[in-house]
Parts: C-alpha cells; structure tokens; sequence
C-alpha cells in the first residue's frame, strides 16, 4: 500500500498569491521564458474550452499572469510544468516570452498530486474529470474522501458524490462528459440498478427533454417506488427553495414532505462515508 502523504494546507502553501518578487535562492518568483517549459505528462485534465481559454489570454493580455505557475527543472535542461496548464496556453496564446514562475523539486508521484489538486482547485474540471481526479489521489496517494476534502477546499459528501459519477453505464458517462445532461441528471440515474436501464432512461431524458425533477421522478417509476400520492398538496415555492438550499448544504439529495401536521425530511445518502460526513455536518 503506498505511503499515504498530502499537501498539508493545499496547494496555496505552495503558491504565494500575487506578483511578489523574492531572490531565487528564497524559493520565489521568476520570469521563465514560455518556450523552455514543457507540458506536464501527468496532467489530469481532458480538455480545455477554446471559449474559456481565449477570455483567459485576453485577461492576460491586458494584466498579466498574475498567479506563477509550478514547474521543475529538467535535467536535459529547460522546465516541466507542475500546474498551470491553463495559464501557460492562455500565454503562449497571448503572444507572452515569459512568465512568472516558482521552481520546486518534485518526484512523479508529487507532481501528479500537485497537478490534480492545482485543477481541481482552481478550474472548471468537469464532473467526470473531477471524479477521476478524486479517484486517482484515492488510489495513487491512499487518500480518505475526508483528506481529499481538506485538500481541495470541498466537504466529504461532495467528494463521495462527485465519485459515484464513475459507476455510471458508458453511455451516461459519455452523455455528462458531452454535457447532453447535467451532474443532477447523472446522480438521479444512478438510481437504476444496471447499465440496461439507465441507458433506457437516457434515452427517454434526451427525447423528451426532461429536467433533473422529472429525471427523480422516471427513476422512481421504473424502480417501483410509490409515485407521490395525488391528494399531497402542491408545494410552495418557499418550500421547493429550502428543498434546493438544503440540497446545495448537505451535498445530496434532499426531500421534503409536508402532511396536515408536520411533514417530513428525507436526506439521501449512498455510502457509510458519506453517512457519517452528514452526521459530522447535522451535528455542528
């Protein structure tokens, strides 16, 4: 089993924000020119949007690369990144012959982890990259859904949601990746026991255009569970609000139920982790 390590306070101990500039030999800031660094070969992410990158370079244009990017130095001489991938595109496209960057000493282990902590801490992975991310500090680090949390600034329940992603069928998976359905769609179909069926309801989500409600609601018909009785009163807006407040708190899927007196909240959970990562947050 491999050594399990972190990056104590996150990558932000690592990364000084800001255009300070110190001496080398303190470990600071320096302008590196972009054709001596080379892509980091473990980079987690898939893809970048063209859109986002060009907003990014015209950012750059106008102020700079206001945040240094990581990198090694190579022993065939020049750099390799360690994060940044993003801001080292977004300057070459730029038009930029230096950038602002931190020299460390890091193994292939320690640059994959930085690399996965850097773009799941600052860009927009989407959830599927996010997952594998998370999945990889698991099995390459030993990391707890608990320590991934601290790491990357999220709470233990949105670790252990965001990697349920992984067991959806491949044609789900392919359906988020190409944003034909949202995060909220990919959860709810995880709710169908094999690939077989969540396939049949992808099919019925794109033809018919469902949102993530009705999503619940064809999950439940095709599992059997009992429809929502006809005589329950139509609920508020304020109450479908606290719904989706509570669900954006706790992480997970939220239900709530009023009746002539009282009603009920029914709080989902799908693993003994993120149980107890419910039971850590109801009690604080």
């Amino acid at each position: 089993m491999p050594k399990k390590h972190g990056l104590g306070k996150g990558l932000d101990a690592l990364i000084p924000s800001g255009d300070s500039r110190t001496s080398p030999a303190g470990g600071g800031v320096l302008q590196l020119p972009v054709d001596a660094i080379r892509p980091n070969p473990r980079q987690p992410r898939h893809l970048i949007d063209p859109g986002g990158l060009k907003d990014l370079a015209d950012s750059i244009r106008a102020h700079g690369v206001l945040q240094p990017l990581l990198v090694k130095p190579v022993a065939a001489g020049g750099y390799e990144l360690i994060a940044g991938q993003r801001r080292l595109q977004a300057a070459r496209l730029a038009g930029l012959e230096f950038v602002p960057a931190i020299l460390r000493q890091a193994d292939e282990l320690q640059q994959l982890e930085l690399a996965l902590i850097e773009n799941l801490q600052r860009t927009d992975l989407n959830p599927l990259e996010a997952a594998e991310g998370y999945q990889r500090l698991a099995d390459e680090f030993n990391l707890s859904h608990e320590a991934i949390a601290g790491q990357v600034g999220k709470s233990r329940a949105a670790i252990s949601n965001t990697l349920r992603l992984l067991k959806l069928a491949p044609a789900a998976r392919a359906a988020l990746a190409e944003d034909r359905i949202t995060e909220g769609h990919a959860r709810a179909l995880l709710g169908l026991p094999s690939a077989q069926a969540q396939g049949a309801a992808l099919q019925s989500i794109l033809k018919r255009d469902l949102n993530v409600r009705q999503t619940e609601e064809l999950v439940r018909r095709l599992t059997g569970q009992r429809r929502t009785s006809a005589k329950t009163p139509r609920r508020s807006a304020e109450e479908a609000a606290l719904e989706d407040e509570l669900r954006q708190v706790l992480g997970t899927r939220v239900l709530l139920r009023r009746g002539a007196r009282g009603g009920s909240l029914i709080i989902h959970f799908y693993s003994d982790e993120e149980l107890n990562a419910l039971v850590d947050r109801l009690r604080h």
